[in-house]
């Protein structure tokens, strides 16, 4: 059973980007339930996937450019996750240094939007595992691997997310 809980209420600026990223995850929500009432979901998985794996690789170089050591991962977050991002998914560093970042997510957006559409459990796991290709290319613009544990997607508590530096 998914439970996607909110404890940031009233702040304007996150309210304003929740928004946004549940509008952005109803478009894609509703492309694939439409494609898959087609017979197409196959097809409409690969094409998704692969929009969104270019747009992580696009934000992984813009990302990467701005950071100011690109060779810390450290640096990458405090890039990568603004103030307001932290604040939008409810993030939690677990771990927070030059080689790692271990994050856990206590909200997301895109999830209460396919809940709120009435997606099942398994669609719902499906988009967030598509929508995670986006961070997994901005791990590879970066050269960082990626690591993916449990998600509120699947029903536990949080999302777990790392970045980390590749093994030599």
């Amino acid at each position: 059973m998914i439970d996607n809980k909110i404890s940031i209420h009233g702040d304007q600026i996150v309210d304003i980007q929740r928004g946004a990223i549940q509008h952005r995850a109803t478009w894609t929500g509703l492309t694939y339930a439409k494609a898959k009432e087609a017979g197409k979901a196959e097809e409409a998985e690969t094409f998704i996937r692969q929009a969104v794996a270019e747009t992580g690789l696009t934000q992984g170089k813009q990302i990467k450019e701005k950071c100011k050591d690109p060779e810390s991962v450290a640096c990458f977050a405090d890039t990568f996750l603004s103030p307001t991002l932290l604040k939008t998914f409810e993030i939690e560093f677990k771990t927070k240094n030059a080689d790692r970042v271990d994050l856990e997510f206590h909200h997301c957006p895109l999830l209460k939007a396919w809940v709120d559409l009435g997606f099942d459990d398994a669609t719902c796991e499906k988009l967030c595992d598509i929508a995670m290709d986006g961070d997994r290319n901005i791990a590879k613009a970066m050269g960082y691997e990626f690591y993916l544990g449990e998600t509120i997607a699947q029903g536990c508590p949080v999302c777990q997310v790392s970045f980390f530096k590749k093994s030599e």
